[in-house]
């Protein structure tokens, strides 16, 4: 029997290139992953936004998709340290906040533990983290897949560009709130603060790992009676309990920020409109 036309030219070609498994931490950093991707593969994320990415334990079929992995890109031991030694032995483990260039506020400890490391780990929001990691991705990427290499670099360099704009774009927005005062639930957006000149100056809890203590609640009780703000704001992966027994009585507008985009659906979309919603939320609040 002659062999078909097809089959020639599949032995003329050769097999076609698997795409890569890749895997990532949580809903921002697979958002950046799949824009860079593009139409070449599909990352896996670990972490649904809704989860409290610092203590989980790794269900039989996470445990699978790290096993099988060609890359993984996560935030880092300060956000995750429970991934930490699942990834010991992988060859192509990006910790995002460990390359060079990433901005980082230190002499932060968000989870109360100096082995975590001192620096707040909430680096994904600021924007020019993210530019910077989209080129880091592509590299990778590149390095795992050179066949394409020369498309993830133009995938990484277009979502850089339109995060750029989009940053400009939310600049504007936000720059007649930055006399404003704010109330926070938890310590976790000084790098969106700073990247836009906001006062986000008070929060309910140093740590989304743990509930604020009574003291807190009398030393913000008090602080806010002296210098009131303009709006709080609250998180969907918190309970609200706080912020409303520290507001009874007030009538302070209330708003949500939602730094892990839980109610966005997953893609290369999520990250620019975690950074939409969030400006949105906080210019709807103060007007």
């Amino acid at each position: 029997m002659r062999p078909t036309l097809a089959a020639l030219l599949l032995v003329v070609a050769g097999p076609a290139t698997a795409e890569p498994k890749v895997v990532t931490d949580i809903a921002p950093v697979h958002s950046l992953v799949a824009a860079v991707m593009g139409e070449l593969g599909q990352p896996d994320v670990l972490l649904d936004a809704a989860a409290d990415p610092h203590h989980i334990t790794l269900r039989p079929s996470q445990a699978r998709a790290l096993a099988g992995a060609d890359a993984v890109f996560w935030i880092g031991p300060a956000l995750t340290p429970w991934l930490a030694k699942s990834l010991a032995s992988r060859p192509e483990t990006i910790a995002l906040t460990e390359f060079p260039g990433t901005a980082l506020i230190t002499g932060h400890d968000d989870h109360g533990d100096s082995d975590h490391g001192p620096f707040d780990p909430h680096a994904w929001l600021d924007p020019a983290n993210a530019v910077l990691w989209l080129r880091v991705i592509g590299e990778t990427l590149g390095r795992i897949d050179p066949e394409n290499a020369a498309a993830y670099a133009a995938n990484a360099q277009k979502a850089a560009a339109d995060l750029q704009a989009l940053s400009a774009e939310l600049a504007a927005e936000l720059a007649p709130l930055t006399g404003n005062r704010y109330l926070v639930a938890h310590d976790a957006y000084a790098y969106f603060a700073g990247h836009f000149g906001l006062n986000l100056s008070e929060a309910i809890s140093d740590s989304d790992a743990e509930a604020a203590s009574a003291a807190r609640l009398a030393e913000l009780r008090d602080s806010l009676a002296a210098q009131p703000v303009t709006c709080a704001f609250h998180e969907p992966q918190q309970s609200p309990a706080g912020l409303e027994t520290l507001l009874a009585g007030t009538d302070t507008p209330q708003a949500t920020l939602d730094p892990l985009g839980s109610a966005l659906a997953p893609g290369p979309a999520l990250y620019p409109d975690l950074l939409r919603a969030m400006a949105g939320s906080i210019a709807h609040c103060a007007d």
